[in-house]
């Protein structure tokens, strides 16, 4: 369902959502009205408001090579441009790349676009990158292999990382790497929008939340921040996902919870939504007041 609303393929559809029109032409068609309606945006904003700084979000799913094999690396490139890098290509370069012809032909879409289309997305370009990290996975020719959960898509088990209560692999340096490949690529800001770990959390008696292992999470990746700052990335700002619990979007419950602050609401419905901080409330904050000096 999610996937669906994202194209905007149930505009003005009323029915059974699972008779609704969806293939891979019908996805990329709606994708091209989306970029060409981002762009026509960003445009806007560059000749009305000249001190608006524009950007994008794309919900960046880092994956390696199974293996060292040559088909591994294959499968691997052409899964980090279907799935990663086809958006921002046209949002930060402002035209479809080379690779974008191949993959229509091999999947049978034909995009019907307008004269002043490609003219659109030239002139409008963004001026930051902005992306959500969670996990990172692993791909590999003929998807052999121990599968694995993650955000929207899973992929192949990685067997030197840990995993959440999810199947999230916990994957810091990935963070530092994903950084600097999106850096090198495009050479404009980026920021982090999205980063964080959906875990059970438990009330103590006296209403503390020892969320240890959120804290862990969150230090990890921002370390790692660190060092592809080092690294000569320029990363304009941080923000976790996310500040108080909610239904996750990826499972939709609250068992799996993100927040830094505690809502009494429970999958079977109960709770009074009363709030409460969680440890992790009072390391962000001291986090946030020293610019990520103390972790």
């Amino acid at each position: 369902m999610g996937d669906l609303v994202s194209t905007g393929l149930l505009k003005d559809y009323s029915g059974p959502v699972n008779e609704i029109s969806n293939t891979m032409q019908d996805r990329y068609q709606a994708l091209h009205h989306q970029l060409v309606a981002s762009a026509m945006a960003v445009k806007l904003a560059h000749e009305n408001y000249k001190h608006f700084k524009m950007g994008n979000m794309i919900c960046f799913l880092t994956t390696y090579p199974r293996t060292c094999r040559p088909e591994d690396i294959l499968e691997t490139q052409k899964a980090m441009r279907t799935v990663n890098w086809y958006c921002s290509d046209v949002q930060v370069r402002g035209k479809y790349p080379s690779y974008a012809e191949t993959f229509w032909k091999e999947h049978h879409i034909q995009l019907k676009e307008e004269p002043e289309d490609r003219d659109i997305l030239r002139d409008g370009t963004v001026d930051f990158y902005t992306f959500s990290y969670y996990m990172t996975s692993c791909t590999g020719a003929g998807n052999e292999g121990e599968k694995i959960g993650g955000n929207i898509a899973g992929g192949l088990k990685n067997p030197y990382l840990e995993a959440s209560e999810w199947g999230w692999q916990i994957d810091p340096e990935g963070l530092r790497y994903t950084l600097n490949e999106i850096y090198d690529r495009y050479q404009i800001p980026l920021m982090i929008v999205e980063n964080g770990l959906g875990a059970k959390d438990t009330v103590e008696a006296d209403g503390s939340i020892h969320d240890s292992y959120r804290i862990d999470y969150l230090r990890s990746h921002i370390q790692q921040m660190k060092l592809a700052v080092e690294d000569g990335v320029e990363l304009m700002g941080y923000t976790p996902w996310g500040c108080l619990d909610l239904i996750s979007a990826s499972t939709g419950e609250m068992a799996k919870r993100y927040g830094m602050i505690y809502v009494d609401k429970h999958d079977d419905g109960s709770g009074s939504l009363k709030r409460s901080r969680k440890d992790s409330f009072f390391w962000y904050q001291r986090v946030i007041r020293s610019n990520g000096e103390e972790l």
